[in-house]
């Protein structure tokens, strides 16, 4: 846990942050738009990442969207920053590929072989008599 996921904010700190009502998060956490930290008393802790959802939230209800177009909006964002985590992973994964092949083919460890393309029923080219 990093230390912006660290709950640590009472929901009065929290809205007062995100300069909101409290609740207006309450309706949030109802909705699905944001799940606070509990204590094991059942009291709400919310985190820096919280306080950002929330701005996040006010920034695109000011935009005039309802809390559905919200969640949706959201969830898509959300989408993009884990394939793009994993668009950079497998580039990653690619480019070490490439440089073992490199590698491998500066030692001399591959050896070039003539490759002929065939279809099954038909001859390859190199027992084509016409040639």
């Amino acid at each position: 846990m990093n230390q912006h996921s660290h709950p640590i904010y009472v929901i009065s700190v929290a809205a007062e942050l995100a300069g909101m009502h409290p609740q207006t998060l309450r309706i949030y956490e109802r909705r699905g738009l944001l799940t606070p930290a509990r204590t094991t008393g059942g009291n709400r802790r919310y985190s820096d990442e919280d306080i950002a959802r929330l701005k996040r939230i006010a920034e695109l209800a000011s935009t005039g969207m309802n809390l559905e177009g919200i969640r949706h909006v959201m969830s898509l964002e959300e989408e993009v920053v884990r394939l793009r985590s994993q668009v950079q992973e497998l580039r990653e994964n690619l480019m070490h590929a490439i440089n073992a092949f490199e590698a491998r083919r500066t030692s001399s460890e591959l050896i070039p072989l003539r490759q002929a393309i065939a279809r099954f029923g038909d001859l390859p080219s190199i027992f084509d008599p016409r040639r």
